[in-house]
């Protein structure tokens, strides 16, 4: 089984709220050995975590080798204030407060920078990001910043401009990155960037009732081909769910994510290979120098 590149061991893939209530009192190991072990049945023996501001995955990282389990985690992800971000991390206004909180990472022991430039997909106009996003000397700013205290940086970016700026910046891996177009994905092929498209965060909303399939399609379909056109280009691409995230259960979640790519790249040795480069370069690259 290939590692999970992308998860939140403080979602619990069915309630947001009810997953973080869980932790406000001081984290609950119980349900994170409860977590690990479902990993631990299916092979899965690398994660890499998005962040939370409650400490979760930090604690995580600490349980984990008891399971075989290598855990990254950058503690908490930073998001510019007034900007989507506060439901995995921390914010910040001026760019000192921003090294400030890279430092803070740092001294919690974090592996790597997470930052968020965009927001989510908008489900009500398709091909549209929620929120504005970062502007480009902001980010690459923000990206030299933890670059320079020996950090990788895994950047929260959907939208053509979004991922334009992130890939321009020198960011680590784009996670998402939906709704790029073909030069854009051009630029990510010719990139040192990995990109983790967690593709199963749309395709398991499929028959749950919480939007209908004149809605998902088309982002679906996208989806498909832009991965396609970025395997085709020889783009690094690595296989990560979003786990935790709604109908995306923990262990579940790769196994699934890992069944997306084979179908729409075809269950192939080529593909498989590149999968496995994905995710080798991920272990390589997101620890501190």
């Amino acid at each position: 089984m290939f590692g999970e590149c992308h998860a939140h061991m403080i979602m619990d893939g069915k309630n947001y709220r009810r997953a973080v209530e869980l932790h406000k009192d001081g984290v609950c190991e119980s349900v994170i050995r409860q977590r690990l072990q479902a990993y631990q049945k299916r092979d899965v023996h690398f994660i890499r975590d998005g962040g939370d501001a409650l400490d979760v995955s930090r604690r995580a990282r600490e349980i984990a080798p008891e399971y075989g389990i290598d855990y990254r985690s950058p503690v908490f992800a930073i998001h510019r204030e007034g900007h989507y971000g506060s439901i995995v991390g921390r914010s910040y206004s001026t760019m000192k407060e921003y090294h400030s909180l890279v430092l803070e990472a740092a001294h919690k022991g974090a592996d790597f920078i997470k930052i968020m430039t965009t927001g989510l997909l908008d489900f009500n106009n398709h091909g549209q990001i929620t929120g504005s996003p970062l502007d480009a000397a902001q980010v690459k700013e923000m990206v030299h910043i933890a670059h320079e205290e020996g950090f990788a940086v895994m950047s929260h970016t959907n939208g053509t401009d979004g991922v334009r700026a992130a890939i321009q910046a020198g960011v680590d891996s784009v996670e998402h990155g939906n709704y790029m177009d073909a030069e854009t994905i051009a630029m990510l092929a010719d990139s040192p960037t990995i990109w983790v498209p967690t593709l199963v965060t749309i395709r398991n909303l499929r028959g749950c009732g919480r939007y209908g399939e004149d809605i998902l399609t088309p982002i679906i379909k996208s989806a498909e081909q832009n991965l396609k056109l970025a395997f085709a280009l020889g783009a690094k691409i690595a296989p990560g769910s979003d786990a935790g995230a709604y109908m995306v259960p923990h262990g579940q979640g790769i196994e699934d994510e890992c069944q997306a790519f084979l179908t729409i790249l075809g269950n192939e040795p080529a593909v498989l290979n590149r999968m496995a480069e994905g995710e080798a370069l991920i272990r390589k690259r997101f620890q501190r120098s």
